[in-house]
């Protein structure tokens, strides 16, 4: 076989309402692949108060049943792969305490940062969305880096995310403002398979020419909502096909 990731952090479960397969399906795939970590952070909960139900995250009364699941897994696998569990999460600062108090009562081991609203949910600006708007794209830089400021977050997975259509120069000038201060905070930039796979607007290689400008750390994330897409090697390989033309600093595990 031949040499694929040794880690990835970033796993999601049906809990999230828009993934499929169980997670051992995750796990055996991960095993088959060679990897020694295999995280799971799938979408975190939100307290919301009005009785509004996400439908791309799970509810607040299974972050119990969640962790357990992985953690029962977890001494299932030992001496085969170590199995980790975390959630990916929104820096929303109406529901940050409660999901840290949350995090902290399941004993989870880490967050990653997904920004993919502005604002909260519901209601909040999907990044995600074709925009010209420079004000949006401020705000996502603004938001980001006051997350990560709190410390809580393990690394930011897909950072451009952020649709910006609009003049290039405002968008070298914040992408450049968001990569310097993670850089100074030593947190990671993930390159995020599944948007490779899909043939999405990001990973987008007008940002990472300034990652690799500035040196950024940067690991590789799966992103996996099937169990299939941890096998998917290739766009493993054009990943780092990407990472060798920019010069990027790739960490295998964290």
């Amino acid at each position: 076989m031949n040499h694929y990731m040794k880690a990835n952090y970033h796993t999601h479960t049906t809990r999230c309402k828009h993934a499929e397969g169980s997670e051992r399906d995750y796990i055996e795939a991960a095993v088959s692949m060679g990897l020694e970590i295999l995280g799971f952070s799938d979408h975190i909960p939100c307290p919301f108060s009005d009785g509004y139900v996400s439908n791309i995250r799970m509810d607040m009364e299974q972050a119990d049943e969640y962790v357990r699941t992985i953690r029962s897994l977890a001494r299932e696998y030992e001496g085969r792969i170590r199995l980790l569990v975390g959630f990916e999460a929104e820096y929303t600062p109406d529901y940050f305490d409660a999901q840290m108090e949350m995090m902290h009562r399941v004993n989870g081991d880490y967050l990653i940062m997904g920004q993919h609203f502005l604002g909260r949910e519901p209601g909040g600006i999907y990044t995600g969305a074709p925009t010209k708007n420079d004000t949006f794209l401020k705000e996502y830089v603004d938001t980001v880096i006051a997350g990560m400021e709190t410390g809580a977050f393990l690394y930011l997975a897909h950072p451009d995310l952020i649709n910006y259509e609009g003049e290039e120069a405002v968008y070298e000038r914040e992408m450049t403002r968001l990569c310097e201060a993670l850089y100074d905070l030593q947190i990671p930039l993930e390159i995020n398979l599944q948007g490779l796979l899909q043939h999405r607007h990001y990973p987008a290689e007008r940002f990472w020419r300034i990652v690799g400008r500035i040196g950024n750390r940067v690991v590789l994330g799966v992103d996996a909502h099937n169990p299939t897409q941890i096998c998917e090697q290739g766009v493993y390989d054009r990943a780092l096909k990407m990472a060798a033309k920019y010069k990027l600093n790739i960490e295998e595990t964290i």
